[in-house]
Order: structure tokens, then sequence, then C-alpha cells
């Protein structure tokens, strides 16, 4: 069955952010809880949202005490928020870990219960608050997907959260709150953003919806990251690094991700990779990995980024990325290879635990995946 999920309004234009007032009015939200990154907020990139919302009447609260991988103990804190100040609707600003913390208070205010019993396998199509999402980074699509991640604090273990209940009410998306948008933030969501272009394209799930917009995005993403990491200003190369992150989560969204994301979520949550880096480590190598038994779907996405029908051409290229863009390996990263090692059995675990490796079309067992996890650390 073919279902199609996307915000019913999504607007891009530069310096729409200062129509967010307006925007929340129309959802009928009158007394909203901002989530905001605290380096957005202390940058002063949330303010014209803020001075927005305050032009229309109402006096929004602000919450930003949550880290880049968010924990549930600082949704809570986020959600006990909203509640005490009766918020009716929440907007969010910031990266995807702003937007995570939004779309799970969104979801706890109007469905109580525990933030684990919402984790796959389940699949939340339950009503939640409106929501309205402000990306200042060109990376998770969040803007625009139905997922959101949340580490439990006292296992390590990320939870994926998926449904209706997640996506947003609206996405905007201002161009503007990118061009400050540091080096490394930029490479490490822009990889993010190819990485859900292309396991949206090499999917089980696939669509010939999620193939156009995995294309398109990849074509985007694959001309624009390197210009944009370069050249910050370059409002032309940000610009096609929003639409193109975009697009990815929306593909993505529909197909959900597959086994580079499976691999990752246990690595970031283990040794504190940030999510976007380590996805861009394990590109290469499972993709090297999944075309030898999907060699044309592969190709396909290669032709996606302009190499032509080469599975072996596209390795190559994000080989080649990674190391432009100065991508570490785990050893520069700081991670003891003991450490590693002996994370791999639970690592593995988590991987299969939360589903996504079984949307890859090369499937991994137990054994497979501990055996990629060692080529990761040996540099395959």
């Amino acid at each position: 069955m073919l279902r199609i999920l996307t915000p019913p309004d999504i607007r891009m234009a530069p310096g729409i952010s200062g129509q967010t007032g307006p925007v929340a009015a129309g959802l009928g939200v009158s007394n909203p809880l901002v989530v905001v990154d605290p380096m957005v907020l202390q940058l002063g990139l949330a303010d014209a949202a803020l001075d927005a919302l305050i032009a229309e009447g109402m006096t929004p609260g602000t919450f930003s005490a949550f880290s880049p991988d968010p924990t549930d103990a600082e949704a809570l804190a986020a959600l006990a928020l909203a509640q005490e100040i009766g918020a009716d609707g929440l907007v969010a600003i910031g990266g995807g870990s702003a937007m995570d913390v939004a779309k799970v208070v969104a979801l706890l205010c109007r469905q109580p219960g525990r933030l684990r019993d919402f984790s796959v396998p389940r699949i939340v199509d339950l009503p939640s608050l409106p929501l309205i999402c402000i990306p200042t980074t060109a990376g998770t699509g969040s803007e625009v997907t139905r997922a959101a991640v949340i580490t439990d604090a006292a296992t390590h273990e990320k939870l994926l959260l998926l449904g209706s209940a997640l996506l947003p009410s609206v996405a905007l998306l201002d161009v503007d709150l990118t061009l400050s948008c540091p080096y490394r933030v930029t490479v490490d969501s822009g990889l993010d953003a190819l990485s859900h272009a292309l396991e949206a394209l090499v999917n089980r799930n696939a669509t010939p919806y999620s193939d156009g917009l995995a294309a398109e995005a990849m074509g985007l993403i694959g001309a624009s990251l390197e210009v944009a990491a370069q050249e910050p200003g370059n409002r032309a190369a940000r610009e096609d690094m929003l639409l193109g992150a975009c697009l990815a989560g929306m593909a993505v969204s529909h197909t959900s991700t597959a086994l580079i994301h499976g691999m990752s979520r246990p690595i970031g949550a283990a040794f504190h990779v940030p999510h976007g880096m380590s996805n861009a480590m394990l590109m290469p190598l499972v993709t090297e990995w999944s075309a030898e038994t999907a060699p044309e779907a592969y190709a396909r996405a290669a032709a996606a980024m302009g190499l032509g029908e080469d599975a072996a051409a596209l390795v190559q290229a994000l080989k080649g990325l990674n190391a432009r863009l100065g991508v570490p390996t785990l050893a520069e990263r700081g991670i003891p290879e003991a450490a590693f090692t002996a994370a791999i059995p639970e690592m593995a675990r988590q991987a299969l635990a939360s589903g996504t490796p079984g949307n890859n079309l090369r499937l991994a067992d137990d054994e497979a995946l501990a055996a990629l996890y060692r080529r990761l650390w040996a540099g395959d």
C-alpha cells in the first residue's frame, strides 16, 4: 500500500521564520512552547520567530536544556514545562535534536505514557499538539518526517518513535538561518541528509514517490554540500542543501531508514559520535557490502549523483567525500579499540532491535553486523 504522509504546509523563503506568529495563530495556537537549540538561542537565530509570536499577542515559553543527542530525561523536562505553562502548541527551532524533543512533547501532551511504550515496533498514529518546525541546519529533514529519536539515559539506547503523531503541522524553511552554520555542523548534517536520500532510494519500502524525492535530493546534495561547507555564505548552495535535506527527509519518512542508520544509532549512543558523522563513517562500507547483492539499485543511486550507472563509482565517491570533508575514523575520534570491540554484541542487538536493517536490500544478521562493525574499526 502506498501511503503519502507529509506536513500539510511546507514553506520555503528567505526570512520566512518571521511569519511564525501568524502561522501559529492559524493553527489555533495561542500559548506555544518554543523548543530551541541552546546555541541557536544564544546566537539570536530564533529572535525573528520569537518576535513574531510576541507580535501576535503570545507569550511563548522557551526550553533549551537539551544535548545534541537528547535524552528521555531532557524530553520529560520539556514536557513538564509545557504542562506547567499550559502549552497548546510547539515550535521547534534548530537541528534534529530540537525537533525531536518538540515532537515527543507534542505527542506526550496528548498521549500520556512512558516514552519507551511509544517506540518501534509500535507505530504511533495518534493525535498530538500542533507543531511548527524551523530547521537551522540542512540535515535531518526532521521538519517533514514522522520520526523522532531520543536516547534512554539509563540504557544508552536510542529509541526510535515513528508515526503520524510525530509529523509536524508546518515546516518553515528559512535559508537565512543556515548561513552561519559552522563547518563541522554543515558537513555532518549534510552527510546525514545524503544518507537519508541514499537509504530511501535503495530500500525494500521504496516507491515511485520516494524514489523521485530521493533521487532529486541526492543530486542537490551531491552538487552543493562541499560548496556550502567551503563557502558558508554561498546562498545558492545553502538553499539547495536546505531543499535537498527536506526532500531526503520526505523520502525517508516514507521508506524508513535501513542498515546505515541501524548501525549508526548504537555507535552514537555508546560513544557519543554525532549522528551525521557516524552515518558518514558507515556509508561507503555499507554501500559496498550491500551493492554486492543489489548492484542495479546502487547503480541508480550513482546515476542520481551524476556518477553514471556504476555502483563502484558511488562507493569511491562516498569515500572521497568523507576524505575531503574531514570525516574522522573511529580511532581518530579517540574511541579505544577494546571498548568498541567489547560493545559490538550490544550494538548489533540494538541495531537489529530498531528494525531498520530489515529495510536494507541485503539483509544482515548478528554475525554479519559484527563483521561490519569490525571492518568499520579497521577502516575497510
